[in-house]
C-alpha cells in the first residue's frame, strides 16, 4: 500500500535535562490508566500481543482488549529478552541469570502446556556467586531464527522450534589492548548454533574496532573507561542482532545485503552495521549522522534498538526499521549535529526511523513531543502497513497508521521490582492462528473520552 512519509523535526537538549527526564521514567504514577486504552477493530492488525515484561517471571499474551489469555513461567526476561511465540502455541525464551551482568544462562523452548521441548545453555564455563562453575549461554538482549529472520510474524515462512539454526548475541570476558589496555572488557560475541548445538559462526566486536570509523577522540574515550570496581567494561553494548533475510537488493545483485549477514545495533556508540560471514563490516550508519547529506537528512540516531530488514511480504519490506531511543550515546566531546561534528549526542524524545539502506532514504518516520524511551523498546511492520511500537521504559505498546494515527494503545499495568517498573523490552504482534489452543477472542472496540470529560473517581 502507498503510505506517505511522514518526518518530523526534534530538537537536541542538554544532558541534564536527558538525566532527570531518565529519573521520571522509572517513579510509577499513584494513578495511570493501564490496559488498552484505545482500539479500532477496523483499522488495526488483530491478534494477540506477546509481552516481554522486565520485571516478570513469565512471557505473557494478551488479546486487542488487553486479557490476559495465555502465561508461561520459569523465564527471566530482565536478562535475556525478548520472548517469542512460534506456530502451534509453542514459546522460546531466556532462562536464568548471571547477576549483576545482563545475560541469561540458556534458550529454553516449551509447548502450549509447558512442557520443555528445546533448549540451548552451552556457551561458556561462568563461576557464580557461591563459587560454583556451570554451563551458561551468557545470552543477552537478542537471539533470532534462520527461518525468521526478523524474529517476528510475517507472510510465508512458519519457523519451529526445532530443527532449524539460532542466532544468538552472547558475552565474553577478556582483555583487549585494540580496545581498552589493560581493562577487562565484556565484548559482544555473536554466535549461530545448528540444530545439534554445535556453533558454526561467530564474530566478537572488539576484534573489528578499527572496521567501524571511530575518530580519534572517540577511541581516546572507548580507551578509557571508568575506574576500578565497575566491573568488565561494556564498550560496544549490542542490543540487537538479526539476520537479514531475503530481500529485493541482494536479488538485484547487491552482495551486502546477502539474507545469512547480520546487522547489529550499538547501542553505547549510535552504529547501525552489517557484518558479513567473513566478519568484515559491509554496510554501517552513524555514529556522526552530519557526514554526508544523506545521514544529515535522517538526522541524528541516538541509542537505538531492534534495527532490523522488514521482511519480505510485509509493507516496506527491505527496508530497516530502527527505534531510535534518545537519551544520549555516543563517544568523545558533546558535540553538536553538524557536519564535521561527532561524539556524544543527546536528545530527549524517540522516534521510529525507516531507512531504504541502498539511497538512505528516510521513508517514514513517527515521533511526537511525549513520545520517549530511554531504553529497551522496538518497532514491528505489520502486514495491513500500521507498525507496533513498544514504547519500552514506560510499559506502553501502540499501533500507529502510516498517516499517524494510533488505533490501539496498552499500557501494562503491573509494576514490580525496586523501582517499581512497568517496562517492556519488546512486544510482539502475531496472528490468533499461530496459538490454535485459545478461542479466538471477542474484539470491543475502546475508545477514550475526550481529555476535558476524564474524571477518576
Amino acid at each position: 500500500m502507498a503510505r506517505r512519509k511522514m518526518v518530523r523535526r526534534i530538537s537536541v537538549i542538554g544532558g541534564a535535562v536527558c538525566a532527570f527526564a531518565i529519573a521520571l521514567a522509572w517513579a510509577a504514577p499513584s494513578v495511570y490508566p493501564t490496559g488498552t486504552t484505545v482500539y479500532d477493530p477496523d483499522r488495526a492488525f488483530s491478534g494477540y500481543t506477546v509481552l516481554s515484561p522486565l520485571g516478570e517471571g513469565a512471557a505473557v499474551v494478551i488479546d486487542m482488549n488487553g486479557n490476559v489469555v495465555k502465561s508461561w513461567d520459569g523465564y527471566t526476561l530482565s536478562a535475556g529478552g525478548p520472548a517469542r511465540i512460534l506456530p502451534g502455541g509453542y514459546v522460546i525464551a531466556p532462562v536464568g541469570a548471571n547477576p549483576p551482568k545482563q545475560e541469561s544462562l540458556g534458550l529454553v523452548g516449551k509447548d502450549f502446556d509447558g512442557n520443555v521441548v528445546w533448549e540451548l545453555n552451552r556457551n561458556e564455563r561462568i563461576e557464580t556467586g557461591d563459587g560454583e562453575t556451570i554451563w551458561s549461554l551468557r545470552q543477552h538482549h537478542d537471539w533470532q531464527r534462520e527461518d525468521a529472520p526478523a524474529g517476528y510474524y510475517s507472510p510465508g515462512p512458519t519457523p519451529a522450534v526445532t530443527g532449524a539454526n539460532t542466532l544468538v548475541l552472547t558475552h565474553t570476558t577478556r582483555m583487549n589492548d585494540k580496545v581498552a589496555a589493560g581493562s577487562e572488557i565484556e565484548e559482544d560475541r555473536i554466535i549461530e548454533v545448528n540444530a545439534d548445538g554445535e556453533i558454526v559462526w561467530e564474530w566478537i566486536a572488539g576484534d573489528h574496532i578499527d572496521a567501524f570509523g571511530f575518530s580519534d577522540a572517540a577511541r581516546a574515550s572507548i580507551a578509557a573507561p571508568a575506574g576500578p570496581g565497575r566491573g568488565a567494561y561494556d564498550w560496544f553494548h549490542i542490543n540487537s542482532a538479526t539476520y537479514v533475510g531475503p530481500n529485493r537488493f541482494f536479488d538485484a545483485g547487491d552482495a551486502r545485503f546477502a539474507p545469512e549477514n547480520v546487522i547489529i545495533s550499538s547501542r553505547q556508540s549510535s552504529i547501525v552495521a552489517i557484518v558479513d560471514r567473513d566478519g568484515d563490516i559491509v554496510w554501517q550508519v552513524g555514529p556522526d549522522f552530519s557526514a554526508t547529506p544523506a545521514l544529515l537528512r535522517i538526522r541524528q540516531i541516538i541509542g537505538q534498538h531492534h534495527a532490523h530488514f522488514i521482511p519480505e511480504g510485509l509493507p516496506g519490506a527491505g527496508n530497516v526499521l530502527i527505534f531510535d531511543n534518545g537519551g544520549s550515546s555516543g563517544y568523545g566531546s558533546p558535540s553538536p549535529i553538524a557536519p564535521g561534528g561527532s561524539g556524544v549526542y543527546a536528545r530527549a524524545t524517540s522516534r521510529v526511523v525507516e531507512i531504504d539502506p541502498v539511497t538512505l532514504e528516510l521513508v517514514w518516520s513517527y515521533a511526537g513531543p511525549n513520545f520517549f524511551s530511554t531504553n529497551i523498546s522496538g518497532a514491528q511492520r505489520l502486514p495491513n502497513g500500521n507498525t507496533l511500537v513498544t514504547e519500552g521504559a514506560g510499559g506502553r505498546l501502540f499501533e500507529v497508521t502510516a498517516e499517524g494515527d494510533i488505533v490501539w494503545e496498552y499500557m501494562h499495568g503491573v509494576f514490580s521490582g525496586a523501582r517499581q517498573s512497568n517496562a517492556v523490552y519488546r512486544g510482539y504482534r502475531l496472528p490468533y492462528d499461530w496459538i490454535p489452543q485459545l478461542e479466538v477472542p471477542d474484539e470491543v472496540a475502546v475508545t477514550p473520552p475526550p481529555l476535558g470529560e476524564f474524571s477518576v473517581p
